[in-house]
């Protein structure tokens, strides 16, 4: 049986961007936007705990306070690494890995 059309990907205009029409598609398409947010989220918390730590004046709740916060940082910055490499290595095991981020190194 013959279809007229094609839903592997989606004409988005009449530059040639295509939009996939899988759900993996979707989802690949999506993963770079949220690790780039994710990294920004994580830069911006470490500064605002490094800047505590240097106006806390020695006042030993602040600083406390200022050490959780970089700590936190630091461990989403773990968390968000494995993710990378734990999508990654769905996209192998599926064999989606052409439209996750493409090649790791």
């Amino acid at each position: 049986m013959l279809l007229a059309q094609n839903l592997e990907e989606i004409q988005a205009s009449a530059l040639g961007n295509k939009i996939p029409a899988d759900i993996a598609g979707l989802i690949g398409n999506a993963l770079p936007y949220v690790f780039g947010a994710a990294g920004i989220a994580l830069l911006v918390y470490l500064v605002m705990g490094g800047l505590q730590m240097m106006t806390s004046r020695g006042d030993p709740k602040a600083m406390q306070s200022a050490q959780a916060k970089i700590t936190n940082a630091l461990i989403g910055f773990v968390v968000i690494i494995f993710a990378y490499f734990i999508v990654q290595l769905f996209g192998q095991v599926f064999g989606i890995e052409n439209t996750l981020f493409g090649q790791i190194f």
